[in-house]
């Protein structure tokens, strides 16, 4: 679905008007103002009712009530997109993945936003991209993240800057102490999409994600690398099951020397290892590698009745005050640059340092309205090719995989 009535409406919303909503009886209009809801994965509204307690003391009249979705990425888009394609105002303020972002504006989803009221220029520049389409802000950057590496420091004197140093020490470690060397994310969903995004450094659609510019060559050293492990079991097999939560798990509780996760898992980690471990930024062919792109945009449905208010409480809620909160409080990445150079927040984050190194290296991964089945494409290529018995990747994997792409591409 392209804009059509509904890019009709957003322009309307974005102009402060109100349309009628079945669901809330048919609201008067109000000039945009009044009470809204946010809609956000279950994983990240723990920390939100103290937030909203604070809004709804100040502005009795807008008071904002939390709808928790399913912890599952794909379960949330996927109650979103319901709600929205039925033009439904359940949800005001939605909470998007930085990859949705492309595709909910691209169909007249959410509203475009004013640049000039967002404090954007204080933001890490990276993250501002993600929220981004076709020249206009769709939304604005809440919380950001970018992969990192976990490892063993009681392990490891130093830790590996390049695959070659990773798959050295992974193999050294697991001969002197009998533990598994490196997990990533290379189940068949979005996780081995990033891990994948990750090894080719990023470059796999064109900036305005109408061409596939996957480099032949890093693509097939990327796979060859990961079967290379696999068959010399420094990656164990079992890590083709693993998730974000089971490579968290297996790293913590003693089963992997070297782990690709997000910062999420860092407080775990420190309660079960204390400190006998560390983060560094992810290994590279040939130095620091490049981390995904990851954290959560806040955009304004294209049917709310009160988009003002919405933008309003955006606005709150990306203030550097919140942000302090949202990762004091919440454990996640702020989007403010000055907050990684903080004293106290290093103090009790002390990943911060290279967090922010990581972002600011960081490449979105491909920005697409069709980002979805691009995923879906590069997960299923990727875990055919990393199936015993782990044979080194030849030509026609990569090209098939671009074939799959471009295809993919042609029927947006």
């Amino acid at each position: 679905m392209r804009r059509s009535t509904a890019a009709l409406l957003a322009v309307l919303m974005a102009a402060g008007c109100t349309t009628p909503n079945d669901e809330r009886g048919g609201e008067p209009e109000t000039g945009g103002i009044g009470p809204i809801t946010i809609a956000v994965g279950r994983e990240g509204a723990a920390y939100l009712p103290p937030l909203l307690e604070r809004w709804n003391q100040t502005h009795p009249a807008e008071k904002v009530t939390l709808i928790e979705l399913p912890e599952a990425a794909d379960e949330q888009r996927a109650q979103m997109v319901s709600n929205l394609q039925a033009r439904s105002g359940r949800y005001d303020v939605l909470v998007l993945d930085v990859v949705w972002t492309a595709e909910f504006a691209d169909n007249g989803w959410i509203i475009p936003l004013e640049r000039g009221a967002f404090p954007l220029d204080k933001f890490l520049p990276p993250v501002v991209g993600t929220a981004v389409y076709n020249g206009k802000l769709w939304a604005v950057p809440y919380t950001s993240n970018a992969g990192l590496l976990f490892y063993r420091s009681d392990l490891v004197k130093k830790p590996p800057r390049t695959w070659a140093e990773l798959r050295r020490q992974a193999l050294e470690t697991k001969g002197k102490h009998q533990i598994s060397g490196y997990g990533g994310q290379f189940l068949a969903y979005e996780g081995l999409t990033v891990n994948f995004s990750e090894a080719v450094g990023g470059q796999i659609l064109s900036t305005d994600g109408q061409e596939v510019t996957l480099d032949h060559a890093k693509a097939k050293a990327a796979l060859a690398f990961f079967a290379q492990g696999l068959r010399e079991e420094w990656i164990p097999a079992e890590a083709l099951s693993y998730k974000e939560e089971e490579t968290r798990l297996a790293f913590q509780e003693g089963r992997l020397a070297f782990a690709r996760n997000w910062p999420h898992a860092y407080g775990s980690a420190k309660a079960e290892l204390g400190d006998r471990f560390s983060v560094t930024r992810l290994p590279g062919p040939d130095g620091p590698g490049i981390s995904a792109l990851g954290g959560q945009n806040l955009a304004v449905s294209a049917f709310s009745s009160h988009p003002k208010t919405a933008r309003d409480f955006i606005h709150y809620l990306t203030s550097q005050e919140t942000q302090r909160r949202v990762l004091s409080e919440g454990s996640f990445p702020p989007v403010w640059t000055e907050l990684y150079d903080d004293p106290g927040l290093i103090k009790q984050f002390p990943y911060l340092p290279v967090l922010k190194e990581s972002i600011l290296a960081a490449k979105p991964r491909p920005v697409s309205a069709n980002y979805n089945q691009l995923s879906l494409v590069i997960a299923s290529a990727v875990a055919k090719a990393l199936t015993p018995p782990f044979h080194e990747p030849d030509d026609s994997v990569v090209d098939s995989l671009k074939a799959d792409l471009t295809e993919s591409l042609s029927t947006q």
